[in-house]
């Protein structure tokens, strides 16, 4: 994920539209090399070196996302968002001024970072195509990298004009769950009470026409124990303490004729899915 990242990266600034605006960057190499001292490239070129991968706490979420399909569901936990970092260099080869053909093309590569406050979409790359939210970007970053001359001197090479450009960027943490969704839930009398012991069940469904489409403000009545529900804009409905064994719905809504069927409680969750002839 994180070499899309930087994939992404060389598109964005290998963008054949940028020729006529900024020229010099326009023939430069797009690299991701280590800047040591052995580092020299063939032609002019502007690196990018991946420095520090951290997750950005202010965007963690913990809140999990559920999508339903059927009577099954899928629950997302939410991805880590993670900033990754790079010192951009520029490293201009031949001509003469050799430090403010330097200057011109790192220049440029700011401009082109810099007036993208999120990560276009259409230069994304391999995982990240089509990833949300948005990626945001910032170029240059304040205080991204501290100690410049350490830095370099760790390098083996001498300081440099550089900038620091970060990109947040989405990487899930733990793989989706799939299962059904829960369409019963058992309630029961404490023991040592003087009640009669009964159980009760909660029950979940849905109302569909025949092509599978959800039928809103249907009419869903158990008959033999006086309990009533209507269904949500997702043809969903919820009846609460159902008495657990054989049991009359009736479905009624407007447009679909009314049907009549015998369900068993607790049951799967096929069972609890109505179908309306209209």
């Amino acid at each position: 994920m994180i070499r899309d990242l930087s994939e992404s990266l060389r598109n964005l600034l290998d963008d054949p539209s940028l020729a006529t605006e900024f020229p010099e960057l326009a023939v430069a190499d797009i690299l991701f090399d280590r800047p040591v001292t052995t580092f020299n490239p063939a032609q002019s070129a502007v690196n990018l070196f991946l420095f520090d991968v951290n997750e950005n706490v202010e965007l963690r979420s913990n809140e999990p996302e559920i999508e339903r399909s059927g009577f099954l569901a899928t629950r997302r936990k939410p991805p880590r968002r993670i900033d990754c970092s790079y010192l951009v260099t520029a490293w201009p080869i031949g001509g003469i001024d050799l430090f403010l053909q330097e200057h011109r093309l790192l220049s440029q590569t700011l401009q082109v970072l810099g007036r993208n406050p999120t990560m276009p979409a259409g230069f994304l790359a391999g995982s990240l195509a089509g990833q949300e939210p948005p990626l945001p970007m910032i170029a240059p970053e304040v205080d991204s990298l501290k100690g410049a001359a350490e830095f370099w001197t760790a390098m083996g090479n001498q300081l440099r004009a550089s900038f620091t450009v970060t990109v947040t960027i989405s990487v899930p943490w733990v793989a989706d769950v799939t299962g059904p969704i829960v369409t019963t839930k058992f309630a029961g009398f404490a023991p040592g009470t003087p009640t009669v012991d009964e159980t009760l069940i909660q029950v979940g469904g849905q109302v569909l026409d025949p092509g599978g489409a959800a039928i809103p403000s249907a009419f869903v009545d158990v008959l033999d124990a006086g309990l009533r529900a209507i269904t949500d804009a997702e043809g969903r409905f919820s009846l609460p303490q159902v008495p657990a064994g054989n049991r009359t719905l009736r479905v009624v809504a407007a447009g679909f004729q009314p049907t009549t069927q015998t369900v068993t409680v607790p049951g799967s969750p096929s069972d609890y899915e109505i179908t309306l002839t209209p």
